[in-house]
């Protein structure tokens, strides 16, 4: 059983297995070998009082966390979550700030290179998925592909095959993973432009990471594709029946995940 400060941890996961978001805490804990008792929190209906007592915003993930000294803290927002964990009990993800003179250096990359995926990258693919007709599925596909080979194949020379030349998986493939396997089951299904995952592979850094990255246990183990391009389709259909209809005011929409 992991520890830190020879104190054994008590996390409680509230989380849902089809979220990206909380899929990054799912990677993050698997990695450290941590035990937790997981609540799954439906996403499809409004969030229950109880819920929203323990995380007042409704989404997921969160833990609440005890270890002898801590007491029932509650921690959310999934890069949080996965960067408390990773700092508590240090490991092959992260090495400590003061581990080491380079270990700081380490960090800032990281935390750059995560930047740039979630800064640059992922926001195409949402709006890929969201294109109305092939056309702009594909100019979509070709805007993903030249900025992850602008933008990201560079921070990946040297993968070993993990970022920095990890041989091990990092907070950075944590916290980057679950939109990586979406990007390539939204191309095979059609929601993004096929195009895309052909255009991905042909990217030498990239696709070794990628590879080594989504065949890891950790990564797959609450990974359920064809439930995921399932949920993602009912989606896009509802929001393009509702793009349909005449609007009379103004609508709020609330995420439910992050």
């Amino acid at each position: 059983m992991a520890s830190t400060q020879g104190l054994s941890p008590n996390i409680t996961f509230y989380t849902n297995h089809v979220c990206p978001w909380a899929h990054r805490a799912h990677i993050t804990i698997k990695e450290l070998g941590l035990p937790y008792e997981e609540v799954i929190i439906d996403l499809d209906r409004p969030r229950e009082d109880w819920y929203l007592k323990i995380n007042p915003r409704g989404l997921v993930p969160a833990i609440k966390f005890s270890n002898g000294v801590l007491k029932d803290e509650v921690i959310t927002e999934s890069a949080v979550v996965s960067h408390f964990l990773a700092d508590a009990f240090p490991s092959h993800l992260l090495p400590a700030s003061h581990e080491s003179p380079t270990a700081p250096l380490i960090r800032a990359r990281m935390n750059f290179f995560v930047d740039t995926w979630f800064s640059k990258v992922n926001h195409i693919m949402f709006e890929g998925f969201r294109c109305e007709n092939e056309k702009q599925k594909e100019e979509k596909a070709t805007q993903l592909v030249e900025t992850i080979k602008s933008e990201i194949e560079p921070l990946l020379k040297g993968c070993g095959p993990f970022f920095g030349g990890s041989k091990k998986m990092t907070l950075a493939e944590c916290l980057i993973a679950p939109f990586v396997l979406r990007v390539h089951a939204y191309s095979k299904a059609g929601l993004l432009h096929k195009s895309a995952d052909e255009g991905l592979e042909k990217l030498p850094n990239y696709s070794k990471w990628q590879k080594a990255m989504t065949s890891q246990e950790s990564v797959l183990y609450t990974w359920n594709e064809e439930k995921v391009v399932a949920k993602t389709e009912k989606r896009m259909e509802k929001m393009r029946a509702e793009k349909t209809k005449p609007h009379h005011g103004h609508s709020h929409s609330h995420s439910t995940a992050h």
